[in-house]
């Protein structure tokens, strides 16, 4: 099933000139995460080396190579995050789920991060968890915030 499901979404980007990174977030969409064998596979049916796919998957952030949480919490560090209190915001967030960066929830909820950048400079500080942005974080913004996960 696993073959098959790499196999049918790699053949669903057939028509870019270099699908990797889309085929890689579409099937971390699907599994979660991007296992060994799931690198495997997709450097298998795009024809690649295993080394290109490996460090395309690891050198971009938002792609994981290790199972996460079911909720992953950016904390952005850039300059103006940092300036405006990111790094209260991220002791908030270590103290409230009583993780450190790079962890997970003992429930498998939350998994922590930094991130360089969201591009959202304009509220910071911000984080974002999946695929949604919160800005201009408080301690109590961050308290409503991860309530709704």
């Amino acid at each position: 099933m696993l073959e098959a499901s790499i196999k049918e979404i790699t053949e669903n980007f057939e028509s870019e000139t270099t699908p990797l990174i889309s085929v890689l977030h579409k099937v971390q969409a699907k599994l979660g995460y991007l296992s060994e064998e799931v690198l495997e596979l997709v450097a298998k049916y795009l024809d690649l080396p295993l080394s290109k796919v490996y460090g395309v998957a690891t050198f971009y952030t938002l792609l994981d190579t290790e199972e996460k949480g079911e909720n992953i919490i950016r904390v952005c560090e850039s300059a103006p995050c940092h300036v405006k209190g990111s790094t209260n915001v991220l002791t908030e967030v270590k103290e409230r789920l009583g993780i450190d960066i790079g962890e997970t929830t003992e429930d498998n909820k939350f998994s922590l991060e930094l991130t360089s950048c969201l591009g959202v400079c304009g509220v910071a500080p911000a984080i974002m968890i999946n695929d949604r942005v919160y800005g201009n974080l408080t301690a109590n913004k961050l308290e409503t915030v991860l309530k709704k996960y």
